[in-house]
Order: C-alpha cells, then structure tokens, then sequence
C-alpha cells in the first residue's frame, strides 16, 4: 500500500497546480512521496468538459511526477461538509496516510474553495477517530490516520501566510503544469470558447505577482504561501529564513 508524505486535497482539477505545485515539485525533488485527490471532476466550469479536465489532470501529474492522482467525484459546486462527503475524504487520508495534508484556502472569490477547505479540515480530524469505520476498495476495515499537520494554500484573495516556501527552481514546472489545462487557461487555439477570468493572458502574471510578493519577503525569487489552524514551529531558529 503507498504511503505519501504529503497529500493535496483540493476542489478543482488545477486548483492544486495553482496553489502549490511549486511546493509539490521541490518535494518530490526531494525525495518525497507526493499525490493529489482532486475533489471533483470541475464539470461545471465554463471551458472544458469533465473528460477533457481529466485528460488534462493527468498531463499535470507527469510533468509533476506524482505518486497517484485520483478523483472522488464530488458534485462540482454542490458537494457539502456532510457525513456522506466526509467519508469520501476520510477514506482517502486513511488510504494514503499521510503525514501532511495540503487543502484549499480559508476563503476565496470561488465559494468552492473555503468549503472544500472546511471539508478537508473537518475530515482530516475525523479520519483519526477510530470508531468511525471506513473500508477501502476491496471492503477491507481502514485503520484510522490522522495527519500530523493541514494547510491551506493561498488562491485569488490574498490571506497574510503564515509560511512561505521558496519555489524559484521548481517555477518552470509549476507553469508548465498550469497550462497543461489548455481549456482553462489562455490558449490560442481555444479561442472560440468563452473568456473567463483565468484564461486571460493577464492572469499567469497575477500568478506569477503573487509569488515574486511573497519571494520578496524571504529573499527568494518566487516563494508559496500557506496559512495553518494550527501553530507551527522549527527545531532550532537557524531554520528560519
């Protein structure tokens, strides 16, 4: 049974490559055993369809050379932080177990994302109480896993991090796992779709503003930012940077 480092939860095939897939890439640079659960297949977005996101999803996960990638299949927009889609989620922790989950923001401009950020939160203290009994494929009883630690990366509205995470060698892939979403974000050839918000030309630079900001603030070129619930530390302060 694999066993990740860290787990992403996130909403939206591509939310996670927008939100962390620097931090994902240095990571596996690292040695580190990475996946991705997307929530929900994004059926209802405006460009693409659910096929062709899937499609896409997997082409992002070899450029990132993750573990696994899979997908609940969560209703877009109207999955809830309900019993039945707790269970979803709490499978899916006690199946990769793993030491670090990555969810969405606290809030955001898409409402999609502060509830998924409340489900993976909720189902992530869940997953660690034994007498809720889960099974996995095969109906086999999942032992109960709790993570050591859940955060949130930071999307369209800006949330004061509480970590940040130098990214600059892994930029080049992060942007090159973004536009293996050619139906969601600028692409000449999909030119006879609807413009939305993220397939402007303009919004990689919004992307990309964002984490020279947050590189500015530890003297890196691009860095990631992550709030936490939970209050973090370091073993010694020559950690810090």
């Amino acid at each position: 049974m694999l066993k990740l480092d860290i787990l992403v939860l996130s909403v939206h095939p591509d939310d996670a490559e927008l939100g962390c897939s620097g931090t994902i890439a240095k990571h596996i640079a690292l040695g580190y055993n990475v996946g991705i659960v997307d929530l929900t297949r994004g059926e209802l977005g405006t460009r693409g369809s659910a096929e062709i996101r899937k499609q896409e999803a997997a082409a992002a996960a070899e450029i990132l050379g993750l573990a696994v990638r899979e997908n609940l299949g969560l209703p877009d927009a109207f999955f809830e932080n309900t019993r039945e889609h707790q269970v979803k989620v709490i499978e899916a922790i006690r199946k990769f177990r793993p030491s670090i989950v990555i969810t969405n923001a606290y809030h955001d401009r898409h409402p999609d994302h502060g509830r998924a950020n409340e489900l993976v939160e909720t189902s992530a203290f869940l997953a660690g109480l034994r007498k809720i009994e889960t099974f996995d494929a095969e109906g086999t009883p999942q032992d109960a896993w709790r993570p050591d630690m859940v955060l949130h990366f930071i999307q369209d509205n800006y949330i004061t991090p509480d970590i940040l995470i130098d990214v600059t060698g892994y930029w080049d892939k992060k942007i090159e796992s973004i536009y293996a979403y050619g139906s969601q974000f600028h692409n000449p050839s999909w030119e006879g779709e609807p413009q939305t918000y993220i397939s402007t030309p303009d919004f990689i630079e919004i992307v990309t503003g964002r984490a020279r900001e947050f590189g500015k603030s530890i003297g890196a070129k691009y860095a990631e930012g992550f709030t936490s619930r939970k209050i973090l530390g370091v073993d010694n302060l020559f950690n810090l940077k």
